[in-house]
């Protein structure tokens, strides 16, 4: 069992991790807390701990202070920073010593999982590399990687800071030129250990420097573009090796455009949605697709105000306007990432926002269909919107359903209590509410818990009960009063119900017939 370390001075934020990490992942982690850095220390001393998240400021030796000291140790763990806005600035000095992951407080719990997820896999990774590097080579990829990954990222410092800062981590040899690589596999429970192996001949030369971004790809930074074939060929041959989708960046010639050449990876690789199968895709081909479109703003809105109406054909033609082969081949990715927003804005969220989320198999749908990357192909993405499209149509059919039944329940039972003593059955009540009388005794029994003859008994028992203690007359007039034909009729059911005669019943209180 790994050992996890939670480092924070608020013992309510420690409490609230702990929940959170037993209830997702019970069993697999041995929780271990400290209240400060230096209590974090010892416990690090003392044992190999292998995930560690901790705030930044703290009393004493701070979280910077603890992951500068722990940078130092022969076992360091993986680290997660919790702070908050007005820390980022520390959060960048930290990512200097290899961590890779910054979370803001309030924490999201998603966020929070996926980053111990990370997290976990990047030691795996790294206890398999310890097998394989020597120490030193090891300790210098893991800087140039983490540093890599820091520059990758960091859209607001300037070309002459992220060149300084390139030279002073090992990534001179890329002044010259390079090209960034972003890789995909579609497996999420993939790690990328097989391609770093593949990858090693190039690190050795000094040719190649990757790391795992934020979204779980590979960002891979190279002397040559040529050398994507290569390295595609030889993880091909790997057993098990798994089909890549890589966007390749164009052909930069300043280390300062290290950031913008990611996100023209980034942006190439989103376009393996458009593709039939994984492949590479060049920032310089996706740019020559057509990206002025006309948003399907007025299709989206008919498609909203259908949902509940079950008019299944009129919805699927609309679907088939949104994902139609011509248009979307026709335009880049961002004609996609605009259907997904307005269904997401304007069909999902305003869907849940009226009727609630309560169905976990809803939830579950929307969190998949509701982002297209998650799939392979726009075919993939379009077959799951329309699932769950349907499926949500069918679901807010069944919400007005239950929430009318519920109000022509709550009709007859008032119904119900204002002529109980007339000569009442269940087709009059269900005709009154005009309900089918099937349907009325099944949905009658579902509101109320009874059928419609024992919830009539008892009703008109429990308005016998009354007569009897509060008024002298006769207990075969009362049975009258109350519905029943005759008084034996009266006797059986009230016995029935009560297990004494009413006659009994009001000699109790004292009372005679």
């Amino acid at each position: 069992m790994r050992k996890l370390l939670i480092v924070d001075d608020e013992r309510n934020i420690r409490l609230g991790l702990k929940a959170m990490l037993e209830r997702q992942f019970p069993d697999r982690f041995e929780l271990l807390f400290a209240t400060d850095g230096t209590e974090a220390l010892e416990a690090i001393e003392a044992a190999v701990i292998d995930i560690m998240i901790t705030d930044i400021r703290m009393p004493g030796i701070d979280g910077l202070e603890l992951i500068r000291r722990a940078d130092k140790l022969d076992s360091k763990p993986e680290t997660i920073i919790l702070s908050g806005f007005d820390d980022f600035h520390y959060a960048k000095e930290a990512i200097r010593y290899g961590v890779n992951e910054y979370l803001l407080k309030p924490i999201v719990r998603d966020e929070l999982f996926q980053a111990v997820e990370r997290a976990e896999q990047g030691r795996m990774r790294k206890e398999q590399i310890d097998g394989q590097l020597h120490a030193v080579e090891r300790l210098s990829a893991e800087l140039r990687s983490a540093q890599l990954g820091y520059l990758l990222m960091s859209g607001d410092l300037e070309e002459e800071e992220i060149d300084r800062r390139c030279r002073e981590n090992g990534l001179a040899v890329f002044e010259n030129g390079f090209t960034v690589a972003v890789f995909r596999v579609a497996d999420d429970g993939f790690t990328w250990n097989g391609l770093e192996q593949a990858l090693s001949e190039h690190v050795h030369e000094g040719g190649a420097c990757g790391v795992v971004d934020k979204d779980g790809h590979f960002a891979l930074l190279l002397k040559q573009e040529e050398q994507i074939s290569r390295i595609m060929q030889e993880w091909s041959g790997k057993p098990g090796g798994k089909a890549l989708s890589v966007g390749i960046s164009a052909q930069a010639t300043r280390l300062g455009q290290l950031p913008s050449a990611y996100a023209e990876a980034k942006h190439a690789l989103k376009h393996r949605l458009l593709q039939a199968q994984p492949g590479v895709i060049k920032y310089e081909e996706a740019k020559r697709l057509e990206h002025t479109f006309e948003a399907p703003t007025e299709t989206v809105r008919k498609l909203a105000n259908m949902l509940g109406t079950g008019r299944e054909a009129e919805m699927k033609q609309l679907l088939e306007e949104l994902f139609d082969r011509k248009r979307v081949s026709r335009f880049d990715i961002g004609y996609i990432e605009n259907v997904s927003r307005l269904l997401n804005e304007r069909v999902f969220d305003e869907a849940f926002r009226q009727y609630g989320e309560e169905s976990v198999e809803i939830i579950r749908m929307y969190r998949r269909a509701g982002d297209p990357f998650r799939f392979e192909t726009v075919a993939d993405y379009a077959r799951a919107v329309d699932a769950f499209v349907f499926k949500l149509d069918d679901y807010i059919r069944n919400v007005k359903s239950a929430h009318l039944a519920h109000k022509e329940m709550r009709k007859a039972v008032e119904y119900m209590d204002a002529n109980y003593a007339a000569d009442l059955n269940m087709a009059m009540v269900s005709n009154y509410v005009s309900l089918n009388y099937s349907y009325f005794s099944e949905t009658f029994k579902a509101y109320t818990g009874e059928s419609f003859v024992v919830y009539l008994k008892k009703l008109r028992i429990a308005k016998a009960k009354e007569l009897l203690q509060a008024t002298g007359a006769k207990v075969y007039e009362i049975g009258e009063q109350v519905g029943f034909e005759n008084v034996k009729q009266f006797n059986r059911v009230f016995r029935e119900l009560e297990g004494i005669s009413a006659t009994e019943y009001r000699r109790k209180f004292g009372l005679e017939d």
